[in-house]
């Protein structure tokens, strides 16, 4: 059938007149642009189904991919810096233990007490008392609290301030009341009063605990 007669026979059909039930019997055209349709619908119908689920999967995949590369490089950063990262880890220790060294143990209380009276009576100081206070128990050490009066110049309190700042044990100063003294000094001048509150640190893991006494076995009387 030529393609003219085919157009021919498309004259004057209406497509109300389709009848399913017997296909065979359409024009030539029509069954083609049947056929067409019903191709297109199961072309769109399979990656509906089909192929979009594998884009999705893919889609998955690359993330999982780029995630696994991004962890990747994250380690292969850190193994490429672990020389670093040891070396800074030392140095740490290093000064982690020259700080505690600076915290005194019980032993050392009575040594540091001394510190300070000699750091004072060195500045010219007349020392009224040193008192040293109940420990102070934190998260991860224990503040020794030492109240101090002194009597002296200006400048030889200030002396006194800068030398406990000096001292090889860490030693900080809180609390400052300076006022004129009740007292004056060998020469009949006027002086200043300091009352000052100093706290010294114990790290509290060196703190010993007290060793039980083992009790003897009692021997059999024979």
């Amino acid at each position: 059938m030529a393609f003219s007669d085919s157009m021919e026979s498309l004259k004057g059909f209406d497509v109300n007149e389709l009848d399913f039930n017997n296909a065979g019997s359409w024009p030539g055209p029509i069954k083609a642009i049947v056929c067409i349709i019903l191709f297109a619908a199961l072309v769109f119908g399979g990656y509906w189904f089909l192929i979009k689920d594998q884009y999705v999967a893919l889609d998955k995949v690359a993330a999982e991919e780029q995630k696994l590369k991004t962890q990747y490089e994250e380690k292969a950063y850190k193994v490429a810096n672990l020389e670093a990262f040891r070396q800074q880890m030392v140095e740490m220790e290093k000064t982690f233990g020259a700080l505690l060294k600076q915290l005194p143990a019980d032993t050392e209380v009575p040594g540091l007490l001394e510190d300070i009276t000699n750091t004072g009576l060195g500045s010219g100081l007349d020392i009224d008392s040193i008192k040293l206070k109940p420990e102070i128990s934190k998260e991860f050490y224990v503040e020794l609290p030492i109240d101090i009066t002194v009597n002296g110049s200006y400048h030889d309190l200030a002396a006194f301030v800068s030398g406990v700042a000096g001292l090889p044990r860490i030693v900080t100063l809180h609390n400052f009341k300076i006022g004129p003294a009740k007292k004056k000094n060998d020469l009949g001048a006027d002086i200043l009063s300091m009352s000052v509150s100093a706290k010294t640190y114990r790290y509290s893991g060196d703190k010993k605990k007290p060793k039980k006494k083992r009790k003897g076995k009692k021997g059999r009387k024979k």
